[in-house]
């Protein structure tokens, strides 16, 4: 099925159709190339066919409001959510492409009806580990409110446990080779090498890899103490409460991430016997004074963010940043803005050139505390890694 376009009798729609189609295409291209290569080989495939594909394009772009339900990442989800063929792993080859296609065209307005509901924001719990030696060196207790939250799942670093591991290939300073018997020796005791923290029986282990000292590291003593959550977000979910969030948030996981399959599934767990946070719908500007009001008297208030104001237009970004600024210099005794953004994000805050370990160093984000840089880290929050000059950043926080 094709939107016609061809009988409207009207030149500049005729137009308009062929340039969004040719953008939507472009889209599910540069998804591929920069997005979906490396992380996921079906959703890289997938999308490129779709990129190669002017009916269907003709289809998304005539059928979609143009923005962010045009976003490769929602068709995708939107279909896995509805068992469309090849829902776990995803359509690989032509024949496969061929039932996926035909099958989404056929429940088109279905999996339209999903897209025009949901966000295709997540949370990643494993941020947390990047969050919590700055969360637990600050003044405590902690009131913690996430700007683009989506299930909370973040404003639980308190419920998760954390192995804090050296990064591949650390020679503790010495610059010696290693053996390769020496390095499976050190493999097999790391653990013990680096620091654990968190709530020894929570079903979901967060390890990270970070040259941070023991003392910068926060321990099993040394954790935060939180007495107030909230979150805005587009669409707070509650999969804790709500199979059907939870079917969504699972469906956004990309085909062949078991381990983050996994992580979500057992942070859901963690979770669950905890009250709720205070999730509030709407806009990140307009609901955060007020959201901001209602943090309690006393306590230490950390807004924070990660990997969630790419979508915002650059004016709107410094908007943001006015704002939190104002709103904490209001606040009796303050408070802390931590932001875990990519470098490109909020471009004022400084990130030094640094060359880490990390396979793919242009999607690590930088992590600052009142707009000063203070590490970079894994996408995922499976890396920490010191900038130069913040040796010792973490200890002078309390």
């Amino acid at each position: 099925m094709a939107v016609n376009v061809g009988n409207t009798g009207n030149t500049r729609h005729v137009e308009r159709a062929v340039v969004g189609t040719w953008g939507l295409a472009e889209r599910y291209r540069e998804f591929s190339w920069r997005q979906a290569r490396g992380r996921s080989a079906a959703h890289e495939e997938l999308s490129a066919r779709i990129s190669q594909d002017p009916e269907l394009c003709d289809l998304l772009s005539g059928s979609l409001p143009a923005g962010g339900a045009q976003r490769p990442e929602l068709l995708l989800a939107a279909v896995r959510y509805l068992d469309g063929p090849h829902a776990e792993l995803g359509p690989r080859g032509e024949t496969a492409y061929g039932r996926w296609r035909e099958w989404t065209v056929r429940h088109w307005n279905e999996v339209r009806a999903v897209i025009m509901q949901r966000s295709p924001r997540t949370d990643e719990p494993a941020h947390c580990a990047t969050l919590l030696p700055l969360l637990a060196r600050l003044p405590q207790p902690l009131a913690l409110l996430e700007v683009g939250t989506s299930a909370g799942l973040c404003l639980h670093p308190d419920r998760y446990r954390y192995r804090y591991l050296r990064p591949y290939g650390d020679d503790g300073g010495s610059g010696a080779r290693r053996t390769e018997a020496e390095a499976e020796a050190e493999a097999e005791t790391e653990a013990e090498a680096g620091a654990e923290a968190g709530a020894p029986e929570s079903p979901l282990v967060l390890e990270c890899r970070t040259g941070w000292t023991a003392d910068e590291l926060p321990g099993r003593d040394r954790m935060p103490q939180i007495v107030w959550r909230a979150g805005i977000g587009l669409d707070p979910l509650d999969p804790a409460a709500d199979p059907d969030d939870l079917r969504w948030l699972q469906a956004l996981v990309w085909p062949g991430d078991e381990e983050r399959a996994a992580r979500l599934s057992a942070a859901v767990e963690a979770v669950r016997p905890a009250p709720r946070p205070r999730l509030v719908r709407g806009d990140l500007l307009h609901e955060l004074p007020a959201l901001t009001a209602e943090a309690p008297p006393g306590a230490t208030l950390v807004i924070f963010h990660s990997a969630a104001l790419a979508d915002l237009a650059p004016a709107r970004r410094e908007e943001f940043a006015h704002l939190v600024r104002s709103l904490l210099r209001g606040r009796p005794g303050g408070g802390h803005w931590i932001s875990h953004e990519h470098p490109s994000v909020l471009p004022w805050i400084p990130a030094p050139a640094h060359r880490s370990p990390h396979p793919d160093e242009a999607r690590l984000l930088t992590l600052a505390l009142d707009e000063r840089p203070v590490a970079l880290t894994g996408p995922h929050g499976e890396s920490l890694h010191r900038l130069p000059g913040t040796e010792g950043a973490a200890q002078g926080l309390a």
